[in-house]
């Protein structure tokens, strides 16, 4: 049985020493133990003490804990849901894709009533708004995952409007060019014109971040975690 390694980590250039392009062709070379005898290094490039886990044991960490975003699975999933049912967690997932419904439910429709799907959507991109309906349609998905780059796209916007009181909205925070320009690094600097644009003016209700912390603590000072 092949070892899955997690997905955040499916390159060597957050460990230690490696640049990106080497990286990438000597993740395929190497085994597992090969792997876990590196470091991971933090945000800041700093070595830390950590190792990488498979997938298997990161779900054994996280089970009964906290939900598991994986959005880099779509490709394997078939091998991914056999460490989700052999350590008992498909119920804490969230499998993300960027794929059409029908492209979806043709490959993957055995897995769709075992764990929580959201689709991925460039809104600022043609066809956005046909996808989304056709999900709406045949599926319903829990939240859809939006992006855009163009901070003067009218789409933000339209989706609020076209998935109101159906289906949450999730933004992601980590770069500028999946929000429109309110990412985390602007948020630190204006959490209301950032983080507060996103959840008043776009309807976000989840928020994908780097920095868990500081958007709690925004979020409580608004009564609006607990």
């Amino acid at each position: 049985m092949k070892r899955y390694i997690k997905s955040s980590v499916s390159s060597l250039e957050k460990i230690q020493g490696i640049g990106p392009k080497k990286a990438k062709l000597l993740l395929k070379e190497m085994t597992l133990a090969e792997i876990k005898s590196l470091k991971l290094k933090d945000k800041n490039g700093r070595l830390t003490e950590h190792t990488v886990p498979t997938l298997e044991e990161a779900m054994l960490v996280a089970k009964d804990k906290i939900m598991v975003n994986l959005d880099k699975a779509y490709s394997i999933f078939p091998q991914v849901y056999e460490v989700l049912e052999r350590t008992g967690t498909a119920n804490m997932v969230i499998m993300k894709g960027s794929a059409p419904v029908a492209k979806l439910k043709k490959e993957f429709s055995q897995y769709l009533d075992k764990v929580i799907y959201m689709p991925i959507v460039t809104i600022d991109k043609d066809g956005a708004v046909p996808f989304v309906k056709d999900f709406m349609k045949q599926m319903r998905p829990a939240a859809f995952e939006l992006c855009y780059s163009d901070p003067a796209s009218p789409m933000p916007k339209k989706m609020k409007k076209l998935l109101f009181k159906k289906s949450l909205i999730w933004y992601n925070t980590l770069w500028p060019s999946l929000n429109g320009g309110h990412d985390d690094e602007a948020a630190l600097k204006d959490a209301d014109g950032n983080y507060g644009y996103l959840i008043d003016k776009l309807g976000a209700r989840i928020i994908q971040t780097d920095n868990p912390a500081y958007l709690l603590q925004y979020l409580r000072s608004r009564g609006l975690h607990e």
